[in-house]
Formats: structure tokens, sequence, C-alpha cells
């Protein structure tokens, strides 16, 4: 079914002319899909999300409150996306390790697991089988290998951690090298506790998975 806007299949959500959403795709209040997007069935979306031009997403992909999707990302079978998840222009999320045009892996969709919060700027690359940690900051053109932290700050190929960033997506001032100290954000003045391995809220939040 093509959908657009006040005949989509639901009020609570619009679409573009251009834009191809399957009956069965679960598509909260509030969201907005745009330009030559596809939406399949099984696919579940959160409230309040933006899908923008030429987004996919499959049908076994799901996407929390508030998701931001940029221009031309694709989002796979097995990939979830926790609230408030943004994925930069062109990014890219995998789900087989190996692929052969000629083999069929779809029993062996490996999956991709973000927290809420995370950041994937653009033309980065996540290899399935990996989890991103709440509030992570991957930067662009970061090709994710391995499991990332929560906060922390991704950089280079393979991706490495460099750093850490606040919930509001300030770098803080604090190394992977650093001695167990409280890490004061300078631009929001939330503060971290730094264990010379992790970072963590001061203040535990709620349910963030």
């Amino acid at each position: 079914m093509s959908a657009s806007g006040s005949s989509a299949s639901s009020p609570g959500w619009w679409a573009h002319t251009t834009a191809i959403v399957d009956d069965g795709a679960l598509i909260g209040d509030g969201t907005r899909i745009w330009h030559f997007s596809h939406v399949m069935s099984g696919s579940r979306i959160g409230r309040g999300c933006s899908l923008g031009q030429n987004v996919f997403v499959a049908s076994g992909a799901s996407l929390g409150d508030n998701v931001k999707v940029q221009n031309n990302v694709s989002i796979y079978d097995g990939v979830t996306l926790a609230d408030d998840v943004f994925c930069g222009p062109s990014m890219v999320f995998t789900n087989v390790v190996n692929p052969r045009s000629h083999v069929s892996r779809k029993s062996e969709y490996q999956p991709t697991r973000v927290g809420r919060g995370a950041t994937f700027g653009a033309n980065s690359t996540v290899v399935c089988g990996h989890s991103v940690g709440r509030y992570a900051f991957v930067a662009a053109g970061a090709v994710v290998a391995s499991d990332v932290p929560d906060h922390a700050l991704v950089q280079g190929v393979p991706g490495r951690v460099v750093g850490y960033v606040c919930t509001c997506g300030v770098r803080l001032s604090v190394g992977v090298a650093d001695g167990p100290r409280a890490v004061e954000c300078q631009a929001c003045s939330e503060v971290f506790e730094w264990d010379g391995d992790e970072l963590r809220d001061a203040l535990v939040r709620g349910s963030d998975a």
C-alpha cells in the first residue's frame, strides 16, 4: 500500500505520496515517513520518529520512540533501535557477516542492538552481531566491529573507543587511561562516575535499554 498524508492507514502518522508502507507495519503516532521510503510488513516503528528520503525498514526491524533516520539508511531484519537513536545520512547496518550471492544465509542473520540515545555519524557502518551502548557516539565513517560501551566515542576503521560523551552529546574530559574519578559535563553539568574501565551515570536512570 502506498500511503500519504491524511490517507495513511493510521490518522496518527504521515507518509509522503512516494513512500510505500506495507499493510501490517506497526507505526506510532506522530511518525513521519518521507520521499521514496519503504516500510515493510512486520516492522515496528515507535512514536514521533522521522524517516528521511530513501529509507528502508525491513520486516524484522524495530525502532523505538523518537528515532531519527536520515536519508539513504537501510534498517535490516535483526536490527533493534531503542528510543532516541540518531542514524546519520547513508550510515549502514548489516545482518550477515559472510554474505555470498549464491548462498542463502537468511537463517544466519545476526542481531544488532542499539541502546537509547546512541548516535551514528554519516557513512558509519555497524557490522552485525554487536551491541552499541546507551548514548554512545559513532563518528562519521567509523566501522563498528565490536561491542560499544555506554557513552563511548568510537572513531576509525576498525572503530576504537577514543573517549566518552555526555548524554547531551558533548565530549567529556576523561580518557581510557584515566583513573577512577567523578566526571562533570562542561556543557550541561551532568555528572558521571569513571571507574577506570566504564563510565556510569552518577544518578542511575530508569529503563534506558
